[in-house]
């Protein structure tokens, strides 16, 4: 389903509503728009073509661009895709002269609570509401580690019990992590580029959350490393332990293989066709049961002096 709607509010209108058409100080929502309704973003809004046809991409890189008076930022968001290998989607702001344009490939949930009301915006104040747009972001990346670390967490307390389905669910939450950091990097990078460039216009007021969203992100992302520190160390105990109990089976059919091969040679040894000893007595067979009996049972508690068992 594709959807492009305009959202204007003023500083004097109490909600936040839906336009029929662009004017100055629009919110441009355009979400998974078809090649005809880009055609028309770009007609209508002046836009740079090739930029655009970048955000088609599902694994665009974190990045931002000035071209023909308006600022492209490339960034993504926390998303549970399930078509594409990726934790993350894609999302395209432009920040215009009268205008800012979000375009994203899917649905963006963080942006619920402004559409449904929930959390209030003006459009027309641009750089506050892109300021606000990147805070959700933001927020999204910092729910779901807190999620992950949970997650994580649980597997590490119960670390002598997990197996090869826990290990790939770790295998799993790495990926996830490496994905957030590989989008948060970058998108935090361009972010302390923007107070310091002229690429839209900002107050004190908005200078300072701008410091306050980049210090965010550069906590999100100290998070989500130290979330996959946590997961290697878990996969480096886990290997230890499996190593550990692969090398005490391994003793322990060692010691079964010779516990084991000493009655045999014992038995093959009065086994064969030859004068032997004893050999006529009625308590033959019970001496030699007698004397595998009695070695294996001091090999036995030899072996588990030392640990062998």
């Amino acid at each position: 389903m594709t959807m492009i709607t305009y959202y204007f509010r003023t500083i004097k209108d109490e909600v936040l509503k839906v336009v029929p058409e662009a004017r100055t100080g629009i919110w441009v929502y355009a979400e998974a728009p078809t090649g005809e309704e880009i055609e028309k973003l770009v007609s209508e809004f002046s836009l740079d073509q090739d930029i655009i046809d970048d955000a088609a991409d599902f694994y665009e890189v974190p990045r931002f661009e000035r071209s023909q008076g308006a600022t492209y930022f490339f960034t993504r968001y926390p998303y549970k895709e399930t078509t594409e290998d990726s934790e993350t989607a894609p999302l395209l702001i432009v920040m215009g002269e009268s205008f800012v344009l979000t375009l994203a490939l899917r649905d963006i949930p963080a942006f619920k609570k402004v559409i449904d009301g929930t959390m209030p915006v003006v459009t027309t104040q641009k750089a506050k509401l892109f300021i606000q747009m990147m805070d959700m972001v933001t927020s999204a990346y910092d729910t779901e580690l807190m999620r992950l670390r949970k997650a994580v967490q649980k597997d590490r307390a119960r670390l002598r019990k997990i197996g090869p389905r826990e290990i790939e669910r770790l295998v799993g939450y790495e990926t996830k992590l490496n994905n957030m950091v590989d989008a948060l990097v970058p998108t935090n990078v361009w972010l302390q580029q923007v107070p310091k460039g002229n690429y839209m216009q900002l107050y004190n007021e908005d200078i300072n959350m701008m410091e306050d969203l980049v210090i965010a992100n550069n906590q999100v992302v100290d998070q989500a490393r130290s979330i996959l520190k946590t997961i290697q160390n878990i996969r480096g105990s886990i290997e230890a332990i499996m190593s550990s109990r692969l090398n005490k089976n391994l003793s322990i059919l060692t010691v079964i293989t010779i516990l084991l091969t000493i009655p045999m040679v014992i038995a093959s040894l009065f086994g064969m066709n030859i004068s032997l000893p004893f050999q006529d007595s009625p308590y033959a067979f019970a001496g030699v049961i007698g004397a595998n009996v009695l070695i294996l049972a001091v090999l036995t508690f030899v072996f588990n002096r030392k640990n062998w068992l």
